[in-house]
């Protein structure tokens, strides 16, 4: 739902794909694998299990996208007798503040969606539904977060001419998605009002349902060791690709005795529900460095090698040397696969076009590091150390890298008002442009102090120490997202 925010990567070195996005299936609380899609059903003023079938197909235009479901189920209790079909389409509108670096998506219902349930001779029809859903999106370098709002309705006719349920939709989602990962949870409040016509009123009942449901992708590195005695390599990283979703009703209904409602007693509970996939794996180049055996930097340079984060052709690394500048802007941009600008393509002679200028006197534009150079800082993750110089050989400093780190996030604006102090022992040292992303590190656990608390901000970042940052950032990207994202929300709320 979210394709507008989707990374189409087109590097000069590398070309990664991300046609995988973490979205809960509808809206419905249910939960999916590759086969077999599941949910709990309460229009019958009762929890009912269905499972079965989903598929789903997109469509996507320049500023919209549209996806369509297809739902055919069936009650997993085989003592029930009842089917679900369910066909419903929503279209999404962006627009695209590109001057705010964020967007605005609008998603409704898009042509007669089809919803008919049948549990115990008794048929639910909808006849009508209202939905609007709204999205901000932050496109930030390193990952896109978005937030949006839920309201809807719902009503149902029962067997045609007997009652209606009326179903109130009020809820909301977050997310992120990132080349690492992907999370999606909504929590979604539902109010339900049955009345049957020329009836008792004890036929007429409310209840109200919460749903709670996560869809997650991550991706990590596991190291796999090479078996073999006589081999040219000990073994090598392989990327994994894991997909999961869980999902959690809480409902308050009705108590039910001899199909009748009683009003003075309520059913309560909560019913969990889980899918995952299959994991995809993907081996990776095995780095052959000479000079990292025994290194306390080892597994990070090799993993960062194996993501082509680094692409050395020497057989040393040389991990204490000092990282440069135009090597650590190449390396975050390629470890967050943070997206190149497409340079336009315009017809006509070569001899016509106006050849590019670079805007530092430093850098050309034949230079390999030119485009990650000039991205960087076209996306505000680097700056030059002047107007029109870059300084791509002079050494890093740790101040320096963070701010780079927490630039590609976007998460420097969070820091506290200015005339705040840092926990570091040397918080006097940190230079006053840094101090923002040197707080915001701390707070999401980048960097810690040394045995004195401090953090150092002025020494030059060695090639190990840079590996180290940046293998905790791709961490965070990974894994500390999605513990925000899904358990923080689900298991607290």
């Amino acid at each position: 739902m979210k394709k507008a925010i989707l990374f189409l990567l087109i590097l000069s070195f590398i070309i990664v794909p991300i046609n995988v996005i973490a979205a809960p299936p509808e809206f419905s609380g249910g939960v999916n694998n590759e086969y077999q899609y599941e949910e709990i059903v309460f229009i019958s003023g009762e929890p009912v299990k269905f499972v079965g079938t989903m598929t789903v197909s997109e469509k996507e235009k320049s500023d919209s996208s549209t996806i369509s479901y297809t739902f055919k189920l069936t009650p997993e209790d085989k003592g029930i007798d009842g089917k679900l079909d369910r066909r419903i389409s929503y279209v999404t509108t962006y627009d695209v503040r590109s001057d705010k670096g964020q967007t605005i998506g609008q998603t409704n219902i898009s042509g007669k969606p089809r919803d008919s349930i049948e549990i115990d001779g008794v048929k639910y029809e909808l006849i009508d539904y209202q939905f609007s859903k709204s999205d901000v999106i932050d496109n930030r370098p390193a990952s896109d977060f978005y937030t949006g709002n839920i309201t809807g309705r719902k009503v149902y006719t029962i067997n045609k001419t007997e009652g209606q349920v009326i179903v109130d939709i009020i809820g909301g989602s977050v997310g992120y998605e990132n080349f690492w990962g992907a999370t999606e949870t909504q929590i979604i409040d539902l109010v339900f009002n049955s009345s049957m016509e020329n009836e008792d009123t004890d036929s007429s009942w409310q209840g109200t349902v919460r749903s709670q449901v996560s869809d997650s992708m991550t991706k990590k590195l596991v190291y796999s060791d090479n078996d073999a005695n006589f081999s040219s390599f000990n073994g090598g990283y392989v990327k994994t690709t894991n997909s999961s979703i869980v999902s959690k009703y809480d409902y308050d209904l009705p108590y039910a005795t001899n199909s009748r409602r009683n009003k003075d007693r309520r059913d309560r509970g909560t019913i969990s529900l889980s899918k995952e996939n299959v994991p995809k794996i993907e081996r990776l180049i095995v780095p052959k460095f000479r000079d990292l055996g025994g290194h306390w930097a080892e597994n990070h340079i090799n993993k960062l090698y194996s993501l082509d984060v680094f692409d050395e052709v020497a057989t040393f690394f040389v991990p204490d040397v000092p990282m440069n500048r135009e090597e650590f802007t190449r390396a975050v941009m390629r470890a967050s696969a943070i997206r190149l600008a497409e340079v336009p393509k315009t017809r006509g002679s070569s001899r016509n076009k106006t050849p590019e200028i670079s805007p530092f006197s430093d850098v050309a534009t034949t230079d390999a590091n030119y485009d990650y150079i000039k991205n960087g800082v076209a996306k505000g993750i680097i700056q030059g150390v002047s107007n029109n110089k870059f300084a791509p050989k002079d050494s890093l400093t740790r101040a320096q890298a963070i701010t780079v780190i927490i630039r590609a996030l976007g998460f420097e604006s969070k820091a506290p008002t200015p005339g705040y102090y840092t926990s570091f022992s040397d918080d006097r040292l940190i230079p006053s442009w840094a101090k923002d992303s040197i707080y915001m590190a701390k707070e999401i656990g980048l960097v810690q102090g040394d045995q004195l608390n401090r953090v150092n901000p002025n020494d030059v970042l060695t090639r190990a120490e840079a590996s180290a940052i940046l293998v905790r950032f791709l961490e965070f990207l990974e894994r500390d997202l999605q513990q925000d994202y899904r358990e923080n929300i689900i298991l607290f709320n």
